[in-house]
C-alpha cells in the first residue's frame, strides 16, 4: 500500500512504457503502418503521457514556490491504492522552508488532485535535479569546490564546466544535526578517469543551502 509505504519512507521507482512507430525507408510513417498502444489498463505502469499529466495537474498550485526553490517534484508514479477501474498517479514533492513532504494524487481521468497529504521525517531519495543542486552547492564552496575542481582537472584533462559534466550518485542523511530534520544529501561523485572523490566526510543541506564536514 503506497500509504503505508509514506508512513515508512521506503525508497520509490517510477516506471515509464513508450509507444512503438514504424516508420518506412523514406523516414516518415504512414497512418496504416503505425502501431497504436491500446489505452493503459488499471494495473499498467504509467505511460509518458500520464506521467506529464500528473505532473501538470499536482504542481499547479505550487508553481510558484517551485520557481523559487522553496518547493521540488521528487517523483510522480503509479497510485498503487487505486480502485480497479481509475487511473490515479502520485506527485511526490518537498517543501524546503517547512521541511515536510507532500503527496497529491490525481485521478487522471478527472484531470484533478483527489487528495493530499503533508508530514515531516519522511526523506524519499534524492531526484536528480536535487543530487545536481547539491552538487552546485559543493563548487561553490571556497574550499571544498576548488578540490574537486583540481580533481576533475587532473582526470579529466580539461576544466569542468559545470556540475552537469560530473557523474553523480546522491543518498539521503539524517544521521546527525540538523539534517535530523532537514533535507541532507551525501554525494558520491565519479571522474572521467572512473576514480570516485573522497566525499565520505561532506552532507550538503539542502534546506539550508549549506555544506558541512563531518567530524570523526
Amino acid at each position: 500500500m503506497r500509504r503505508s509505504w509514506v508512513l515508512a519512507g521506503a525508497t520509490l521507482s517510477a516506471a515509464v512504457v513508450a509507444g512503438t512507430t514504424m516508420f518506412l525507408s523514406g523516414g516518415e510513417p504512414q497512418a496504416s503502418q503505425v502501431r497504436r498502444q491500446p489505452p493503459p489498463a488499471p494495473g499498467d505502469p504509467l505511460s509518458q503521457d500520464e506521467i506529464r499529466r500528473a505532473t501538470e495537474v499536482a504542481t499547479a498550485s505550487s508553481r510558484a514556490h517551485m520557481a523559487s526553490g522553496r518547493i521540488e517534484l521528487l517523483y510522480v508514479e503509479r497510485d498503487d491504492d487505486k480502485a480497479e477501474d481509475e487511473r490515479r498517479a502520485e506527485a511526490y514533492l518537498y517543501d524546503y522552508a517547512d521541511d515536510a513532504l507532500i503527496v497529491r494524487t490525481v485521478d487522471l481521468a478527472e484531470g484533478k488532485v483527489v487528495e493530499e497529504s503533508k508530514g515531516r521525517g519522511v526523506q524519499p531519495p534524492p531526484s536528480k535535479r536535487e543530487e545536481l543542486r547539491a552538487a552546485e552547492l559543493l563548487l561553490a564552496h571556497p574550499k571544498l569546490g576548488k578540490g574537486v575542481r583540481s580533481e576533475y582537472r587532473k582526470a579529466a584533462g580539461r576544466q569542468l564546466r559545470t556540475a552537469a559534466d560530473l557523474q553523480l550518485r546522491g543518498l539521503i542523511y539524517r544521521d546527525a544535526g540538523a539534517c535530523r530534520t532537514h533535507r541532507c544529501v551525501r554525494l558520491f561523485v565519479r571522474l572521467p578517469d572512473g576514480r570516485f572523490l573522497d566525499t565520505s566526510r561532506i552532507v550538503i543541506d539542502l534546506s539550508a543551502k549549506k555544506v558541512q564536514t563531518l567530524e570523526w
